[in-house]
């Protein structure tokens, strides 16, 4: 677990500021502290990553589990879509919902039968593959002409694979009235393609349906641009993949939690080979974003410090899916048995570490902790 720390830093405003400790602590919470026991706002943020958001189902299981409930859950991406399941169902449905949305996805061939590094590469790998050759039902499909576009005698198209059925998986497994009724307040985050201004869709504000979550999940040139209202709109996850910007974009009228599951982590051992050099360049494209705004946040609170020291305070929980070793720089398309398994089981760890830290975190006179985990 990084240190924690509150308010204004010397080096806060340096990007690189935010390393871990040599020796991190995952479980154990301050010996000394006491629970914060002060009303507060919760909020929950969520990355997007494509077959990497079975982190984020893993981690609602484990924060529903230890009574940690959102009012409030922003989402770009698979995030969207997790949010879209979470606000639309009933609470005793919704982790169910989330498995039956995973269940559909995975790739039901045999689980992996060995943790050998090779061998787990390589099944991993031909799972990428196969997704890429044959979609995933419930999500995408292929589109026609797609990659055969490049090819000079054959007309021009805009995208490799067609995600409508997601249209309507969402239908199915969303209760779109339910989730704009209010009882959790969602927002959903798309990039304007023409424009590049990021668009958030707000049931604080307008009706959410479900084009809107397909626009967040439209990562071009994988997937098409949605048309929205006369706009037209794509996955936020080449600017800002950890979606932050709403939830803080005005001083909170009290105390707030905001969770972060975040699906790309910047650091990482040396790569090694091509593949990893590849899969790093991926992490940095989709993580910068989030350490730049994290870094905006501490500049501004340790300024918000000094005019009010007595203003609302903000907890930042920061948890980040480590792809292990054998994830390859296709993981976003893998969706083997063993790797949804894998991040539904590191959501749900890293969630409880997360669960365990705010039950033993004392607040103290500064306006803004950050803790990543």
């Amino acid at each position: 677990m990084m240190p924690v720390r509150a308010g204004p830093a010397s080096d806060a405003s340096h990007p690189d500021s935010m390393t871990e400790s040599p020796s991190p602590d995952r479980s154990a919470p301050p010996q000394d502290a006491r629970p914060d026991a002060r009303p507060r706002d919760i909020a929950l943020v969520l990355a997007g990553g494509n077959a990497l958001g079975a982190y984020h189902a893993g981690g609602y299981e484990m924060l529903q589990a230890r009574g940690i409930q959102p009012g409030w859950i922003v989402g770009a991406s698979i995030g969207a879509v997790t949010a879209a399941i979470i606000a639309g169902n009933a609470p005793e449905h919704r982790v169910e919902r989330l498995r039956q949305f995973w269940d559909e996805a995975t790739q039901h061939t045999a689980p992996s039968a060995t943790d050998l590094l090779k061998p787990r590469q390589v099944y991993n790998g031909l799972h990428a593959l196969l997704t890429l050759a044959w979609g995933r039902p419930n999500i995408f499909r292929h589109r026609l002409p797609g990659l055969w576009s490049a090819l000079p005698w054959v007309p021009n198209d805009v995208a490799l694979f067609d995600h409508s059925p997601l249209l309507n998986t969402l239908t199915r497994l969303v209760d779109f009235e339910r989730l704009n009724r209010g009882d959790i307040r969602v927002t959903i985050g798309c990039v304007d393609v023409t424009t590049g201004e990021e668009i958030y869709f707000d049931t604080a504000h307008q009706i959410v349906r479900p084009e809107h979550i397909l626009a967040s999940t439209a990562i071009i040139p994988a997937f098409a641009p949605v048309e929205v209202d006369g706009r037209l709109l794509c996955d936020a996850g080449y600017t800002n993949n950890l979606p932050l910007d709403p939830v803080f974009a005005a001083e909170p009228p009290r105390d707030l939690l905001c969770i972060a599951l975040d699906l790309f982590g910047l650091r990482a051992p040396r790569p090694g080979s091509l593949d990893a050099v590849l899969e790093r360049a991926n992490d940095l494209i989709f993580a910068s974003a989030g350490r730049r705004a994290i870094a905006s946040l501490e500049r501004e609170y340790a300024l918000r410090q000094q005019l009010d020291p007595h203003g609302p305070a903000v907890t930042l929980l920061h948890l980040v899916y480590r792809a292990e070793a054998d994830q390859l720089a296709a993981k976003s398309f893998d969706f083997s048995p063993s790797s949804i398994r894998d991040r539904w089981q590191a959501g749900s760890r890293d969630a409880g570490h997360g669960a365990d830290w705010l039950a033993g975190h004392a607040p103290g006179d500064r306006r803004f902790a950050y803790a990543r985990l």
